[in-house]
């Protein structure tokens, strides 16, 4: 694991200091195109959410246990099974935001005649993603293999995501990406109406997650006599997901072009970002009446209605911070965004609420009932100063 300061796909910073960022500019318009303030925002706005707010306001409620707050709660969890709760959004927008930052980076490669050193960062960036999502969630670091899970993380789905997405962007046109989008979702979809149904031990995504990982899937249990069983309890699907993980991934890069290319007009590119998500949202919901939005399972409608909302708040975003220029109050927010990977692993990885308890432990009789509440927010709190500290010292995880 190398921490170095570099503009990259999935932390979009720049690597010029901040004494020469002034110096060399080939032009306002490229400088501007290169670095656009909502693309880390709306990442550390995701981020926040994820390794902060959710955790704390959680915590909080849950001692309050007040009526209108259990309301609010609701939507900062999962849905069970058929609908979409608030929550549901971040995992979707965290795959969005990586397609988003990929037309900056992967552009300059489309003309390459060997495509060989892209692809090869691509396989190294895919293989690091895939072992960090191991050790936040497949077990690796018990050392044990009956209890090691091979695919069953966020950040191995932006991995196999972005793999398909970069391919499609460096060998395609505008045309030719669509046309993969629709025959993602098309191949997704066709297994899943004739193979199945969308019951949680019925549809044809769990078949498939069951056929090929086997014992290494997430949710398996062992038996006292050494044979292993599924759980019935755990329904995410990650093999078929694939598919539409990469469409997610997509249509962020959809907006990442549209950004991109419209710089000098930026108006009119935030209404284009808003009509699309109006038109995905849209077809999601009507969807949603023959495929049921599913996030559990990644169906498709499910991937167009969050990407029509992924666009939405990427318009909102990118509206006011880079067409107004409204920053104020924001900038913050790029602690997490500049560094997400790294905010990611730490907040699900690392335990700092041991620190604070043995620092902290003389306040526990005074805060009685809610000192497991300052735990939680110590915890997140000690992670929000360890990336300050990296954001202030250009300190930058590249994958």
């Amino acid at each position: 694991m190398i921490f170095i300061s570099l503009h990259e796909n999935l932390n979009t910073i720049s690597s010029t200091p901040r004494h020469m960022e002034n110096k060399n500019s080939h032009s306002k318009t490229e400088g501007a195109s290169n670095r656009l303030a909502s693309l880390d925002i709306l990442r550390g706005f995701d981020l926040f959410l994820l390794v902060f707010f959710q955790p704390v306001l959680v915590a909080l409620g849950q001692q309050l246990n007040l009526p209108w707050l259990n309301s609010i709660l609701y939507q900062f969890d999962h849905e069970r099974w058929a609908g979409f709760r608030f929550w549901d959004l971040v995992m979707p927008l965290f795959l969005f935001m990586a397609g988003a930052s990929m037309p900056f980076s992967l552009s300059k490669h489309r003309n390459d005649v060997s495509k060989r050193p892209v692809y090869r960062k691509l396989l190294k960036r895919f293989a690091w993603l895939f072992f960090f999502g191991m050790l936040v969630q497949g077990n690796i670091l018990s050392f044990n293999p009956q209890y090691i899970r091979l695919y069953s993380n966020t950040l191995q789905a932006i991995a196999t995501g972005y793999v398909i997405a970069a391919m499609v962007q460096l060998h395609l046109q505008w045309k030719g990406m669509i046309a993969c989008v629709f025959g993602l979702l098309a191949l997704y979809s066709v297994p899943m109406y004739l193979c199945g149904d969308f019951t949680p031990e019925g549809n044809f995504a769990e078949h498939v997650d069951r056929w090929v990982l086997g014992r290494w899937r997430d949710g398996v249990y062992w038996n006292t006599d050494g044979t292993w069983s599924f759980s019935p309890y755990y329904n995410y699907t990650w093999i078929w997901s694939s598919l539409n993980f990469g469409v997610t991934v997509l249509l962020g890069s959809f907006s990442g072009m549209l950004m991109k290319n419209g710089n000098t007009q930026r108006r009119k590119t935030a209404a284009y970002l808003t009509a699309i998500g109006i038109g995905l949202t849209l077809i999601g919901c009507l969807w949603h009446e023959s495929m049921p939005i599913i996030k559990r399972i990644w169906s498709s409608s499910m991937t167009v209605f969050s990407g029509g909302l992924c666009f939405l708040l990427m318009a909102a975003f990118y509206y006011v911070i880079d067409c107004l220029g409204v920053q104020k109050g924001l900038n913050w927010l790029r602690i997490y965004g500049m560094n997400s990977i790294t905010a990611y692993l730490l907040g699900e990885v690392v335990n700092f609420r041991c620190l604070a308890h043995s620092v902290c432990y003389g306040l526990e009789k005074w805060f009685g009932d809610y000192y497991q509440v300052w735990l939680t927010f110590a915890n997140f709190l000690i992670l929000f100063f360890i990336l300050r500290w990296m954001y202030q010292h250009r300190i930058f995880l590249k994958i």
